[in-house]
């Protein structure tokens, strides 16, 4: 029998805006408005019926993987409340999307999809991460499969990857399981490092630029200073913060970038 676990006194998330918003691309919306997914060789469906989490297919002693998945022990109201002085665009930016979470996902599977999505849009990058589970990744019991480990990963070859048609990236992928498995380059480790320390160990990959390295940082290691810069935010930046950094917004940047990211997607007339 399936079980359902239910987190309780949930605020401040938005599935859809969390999980449809660029972080993750093993979230799948429902017709029911639920979504499906798989993190941490799990495979859930997950809703929300008021303030609580329903979590299907889940175990009750998973009950604290999930509430670290959605991040929901961290005030995020009281964050926007505080980032939305640093700015009035900000603060209109995190009035809109007030449901976004960061994800804390598996730093190494969060590694690869950045580096898939360089150059790539989210149907097409949902694709190719999709194609690297079924072909690599452990099934599952309901027909989803795990993402595949570096340990996996390392043994493939650029041409064992091109039925993914991951293109350029394919050469990417596997130098990056590589120097994982090898330990040169340690993911555990970035969560500790100085800010700039962390982000030097993952460019040591080949293909991981500073862009990959940040979305890394912040989706798959939790540094929440971590401000990912993107054709969108580069544009952002310029049109709606002019001479302003990502230091400007303090040690919640990472927040802060997700809803200027997502109020920038949804309002392209600001930029005609």
């Amino acid at each position: 029998m399936t079980d359902t676990v239910i987190i309780s006194g949930v605020t401040d998330l938005d599935l859809e805006q969390t999980l449809d918003c660029g972080q993750s691309f093993r979230w799948v919306r429902q017709q029911d408005g639920s979504f499906s997914g798989v993190a941490f060789g799990k495979s859930v469906n997950v809703s929300l019926d008021g303030t609580d989490l329903i979590i299907k297919n889940a175990v009750e002693a998973d009950k604290r993987l999930w509430s670290d998945y959605f991040d929901l022990e961290l005030d995020y109201g009281k964050i926007r409340g505080d980032i939305s002085k640093i700015h009035p665009v900000l603060g209109e930016a995190a009035k809109y999307a007030p449901g976004i979470r960061i994800l804390r996902q598996e730093p190494y599977e969060a590694l690869c999809t950045f580096i898939i999505s360089q150059n790539n849009n989210i149907k097409r990058i949902k694709g190719i991460v999709q194609r690297l589970c079924e072909s690599f990744g452990e099934p599952l019991p309901d027909g989803q499969f795990a993402f595949p480990g570096a340990d996996t990963m390392a043994r493939l070859t650029p041409e064992d990857l091109a039925p993914l048609r991951a293109g350029f990236r394919a050469r990417y992928l596997c130098d990056a399981a590589k120097k994982v498995e090898s330990g040169e380059v340690d993911l555990g480790l970035c969560r500790t490092l100085g800010y700039d320390e962390a982000r030097a160990e993952l460019m040591k990959i080949t293909g991981v630029g500073v862009k990959v390295a940040d979305c890394t940082l912040l989706f798959g290691l939790h540094r929440v200073e971590a401000f990912p810069v993107d054709v969108w935010m580069k544009r952002a930046m310029e049109k709606l913060f002019p001479g302003m950094t990502a230091e400007d917004f303090g040690s919640y940047a990472g927040i802060a970038q997700q809803y200027i990211f997502h109020y920038s997607r949804m309002h392209p007339e600001l930029f005609a």
